[in-house]
């Protein structure tokens, strides 16, 4: 019997967290029973057997690395106790791996580099260019020089660590890169149309990641977007590994 993918989520709101599930699957072209979910923010935080799946996948979530100690929350430390020695066993072992957003923060802090506030997002699409290695790899080889995906996030990174192969770039910050050959984690969101961004939108209105009375320009600006390219990272990466 073929392997599932595990999902890693974090989202404390069930509407969304049950919609970012059903868009990894949608996206991913997978079955209910090849993808199962873990809820970390419910404290759902078994030992992962890496060997029990085809490949994990990281959602996004409230989760910011760029906090400095004193900063973080209760919930935000008990987030990286469980996941940043994961993330570590994952790159270690060069274990298929594909992080959305936060997923960048996951990679870029296990290996030791920082996140930073000084490399936000609106939420809204942004172009996004790939590298010369990005160009060469197979979750993004034959995509356009400049491509569009959706993005919305407080803190990036502009220079990884060196274990890490920047694969796409923003004109703000790293938008995809990759450690060994099956670790990936993209800024944009791989799982994201724009009617998932609207009910987003909604939810995270009062979350600090834009005005409030911006919610509906927004969204009328998403639907004007045509975002096709960054859902194929998520396919290929799927079919890469199952």
């Amino acid at each position: 019997m073929t392997k599932p993918f595990l999902l890693l989520q974090s989202r404390p709101e069930a509407e969304a967290s049950d919609d970012e599930y059903q868009a990894f699957l949608r996206f991913g072209g997978l079955e209910a029973n090849q993808l199962v979910r873990l809820r970390l923010e419910r404290g759902d935080e078994p030992v992962v057997n890496l060997d029990d799946y085809a490949g994990i996948i990281m959602g996004g979530g409230p989760a910011n690395f760029a906090y400095d100690e004193a900063q973080k929350s209760l919930e935000q430390k008990q987030f990286e106790s469980y996941i940043l020695p994961l993330m570590r066993r994952i790159i270690e072992a060069d274990a298929p791996f594909l992080g959305a957003c936060l997923g960048v923060g996951a990679v870029v802090t296990a290996m030791g580099g920082r996140m930073s506030f000084d490399y936000p997002e609106a939420v809204g699409a942004v172009d996004i260019a790939a590298t010369r290695e990005g160009e060469q790899d197979d979750l993004c080889k034959d995509f356009p020089s400049v491509f569009r995906g959706f993005v919305g996030h407080k803190e990036g990174v502009m220079n990884p660590p060196s274990g890490c192969t920047v694969l796409a770039r923003s004109s703000t910050c790293v938008q995809m890169l990759r450690a060994g050959n099956n670790v990936y984690a993209t800024q944009f969101h791989p799982e994201l149309d724009a009617d998932g961004l609207a009910l987003r939108i909604n939810i995270y209105k009062h979350a600090g990641y834009f005005a409030p009375e911006e919610a509906d320009l927004l969204i009328a600006n998403a639907q004007q977007e045509v975002i096709t390219w960054p859902e194929l990272v998520l396919r290929r990466f799927v079919e890469r590994y199952h």
